[in-house]
């Protein structure tokens, strides 16, 4: 393709932040333990994990940001969020789009006091506005007013499903170029993007050398003899020491798969969380949820390769079968269910 200005215009303002740093690459097929390990964690302790090269220390599950907004009654999405970080985990997904922004609002309540307890991420949700620097900053301003803080800890491009939203968030004036004048005004102190269509949307937006430190992607048993996040992107997101994000453990919502009555959620997380990822994000409606979760991780073994083997071939037969993995159909958009 011949070079233009605009591709000139990015390769500058991408120098200016420094490109990513290449690491050693590891074999996918690696357990957690031996490629991204816990941190040393007392006994009854959630244990964390190094988010790539950044050095930050986060907790192996995070909440769900759309879901705790799904309790029964506003006092008890606050329970969630508050019970949660009092009990080791630090990591809060949001996203400015969850329920029109109330998500991040009720985020914003329960971290009265606790805030710089939490690794904050939300995301930029640029398909909904244009992809622009200017509506990136906009939302930017709009998420942290919603959330009361200052600054997040990490600000994420959203939802990327085809080609043409990997060229838009590039152009001259596009929405990555937001990203980088947030972090330059100290507004957010790191970058990524998330999908969970193509595996191939990924490889293309890392092909860029965008400084990104972190990738949200599905990570999870449904993915079998293909290619996939799983087997293709997540040994590159390695190589270049990424923190890297899990979504879908159960195949996204509805949790199709368990009402199946074969599987079960500890099962599905656990699978997830013995992957070489930082952080498995899942969403929990209710305070049972997030203790029978925090009871699982505060006793978390990997998974032995051969039970994920085993796992992966009954899951490949039935989300076949079933559709279980709910994420891979056309239009679907986090947030909003099925769209047209």
């Amino acid at each position: 393709m011949k070079p233009d200005s605009s591709f000139r215009h990015r390769r500058d303002f991408i120098k200016e932040v420094g490109l990513a740093t290449a690491g050693v690459m590891l074999h996918q097929s690696l357990p957690a333990d031996t490629t991204n390990s816990p941190a040393e964690a007392k006994s009854g302790e959630v244990p964390r994990r190094k988010l790539g090269r950044t050095g930050e220390m986060v907790s192996i599950i995070g909440v769900g940001g759309h879901t705790f907004a799904l309790a029964p009654g506003e006092a008890e999405s606050l329970f969630i969020i508050r019970e949660a970080i009092d009990s080791g985990i630090n990591f809060m997904d949001n996203a400015w789009e969850y329920h029109d922004g109330r998500s991040e609002i009720l985020m914003g309540k329960a971290l009265k006091g606790r805030r710089d307890r939490a690794f904050l991420m939300t995301k930029c949700c640029a398909h909904r506005r244009g992809q622009t620097k200017a509506a990136a900053l906009k939302m930017l301003e709009e998420s942290l007013t919603r959330l009361q803080t200052d600054r997040l800890d990490l600000w994420m491009l959203h939802q990327l499903t085809d080609m043409n939203e990997v060229n838009a968030a590039f152009k001259e004036g596009g929405p990555l170029e937001g990203l980088l004048e947030a972090k330059k005004q100290g507004k957010v102190r790191y970058l990524g993007f998330t999908g969970h269509q193509s595996a191939e949307i990924h490889l293309a937006m890392l092909k860029h050398d965008f400084p990104f430190d972190a990738v949200l992607m599905p990570v999870n048993a449904f993915e079998a003899n293909r290619k996939g996040f799983r087997t293709e992107v997540l040994p590159e997101l390695q190589k270049r020491e990424l923190g890297i994000l899990g979504i879908k453990s159960l195949g996204g919502h509805p949790a199709k798969v368990l009402r199946s009555g074969k599987y079960t959620a500890k099962d599905l997380l656990r699978f997830s969380m013995s992957q070489p990822i930082t952080t498995q994000i899942v969403g929990m409606k209710s305070l049972e949820n997030l203790r029978d979760n925090l009871e699982l991780v505060r006793n978390f073994t990997p998974m032995k390769p051969a039970e994920m083997e085993k796992l992966v071939a009954q899951l490949s037969t039935d989300n076949a079968a079933q559709g279980y993995a709910q994420y891979h159909l056309p239009g679907y958009r986090d947030g909003h269910g099925l769209v047209a």
